[in-house]
């Protein structure tokens, strides 16, 4: 999950899109917990957090990390990796997630960030990893599951 997701749960729940987001993300976060998922972290993860402004919830995001039960920490061929996808129009941060994401061989990488998921979409082929919004994964994942009962 990316930082705006990690957010999510923490923002105002009185818009329907938010809190949608939000209480998947809550879900997927209790699946890691039950070791459905697994939830990988990131010193990139990290170091965008500890940008929050609001000390509560930059405490709050950085405890949300403690389910991980993978941290990658950014190397030389990450950065560099980050470095072709900012050519390619990503915001440095999102570049640098979706670097470490395909080191870590993660099977999604999932965001509420809707300008992510469209430049994502275009550069498809270019990416080593799947990016979904969170909501709409977790609904086609429990719908699968559903199913497969």
């Amino acid at each position: 999950m990316d930082v705006c997701c990690l957010n999510r749960p923490f923002d105002d729940w009185t818009q329907p899109r938010i809190r949608l987001e939000a209480e998947a993300v809550l879900e997927i976060a209790a699946g890691c917990q039950a070791k459905t998922w697994q939830l990988v972290s990131s010193t990139a993860l990290e170091s965008e957090i500890a940008k929050t402004p609001d000390l509560l919830r930059r405490q709050r995001v950085m405890a949300s990390l403690k389910i991980a039960e993978t941290r990658i920490i950014v190397t030389v061929a990450m950065l560099e990796r980050a470095k072709e996808l900012v050519a390619l129009g990503f915001k440095s941060f999102d570049a640098l997630h979706l670097s470490c994401a395909e080191s870590a061989n993660v099977d999604i990488f999932l965001t509420t960030d809707d300008r992510l998921l469209r430049k994502a979409s275009v550069n498809q082929t270019s990416l080593n990893v799947t990016v979904a919004n969170s909501m709409q994964w977790f609904m086609e994942i429990s719908q699968v599951e559903g199913e497969n009962k």
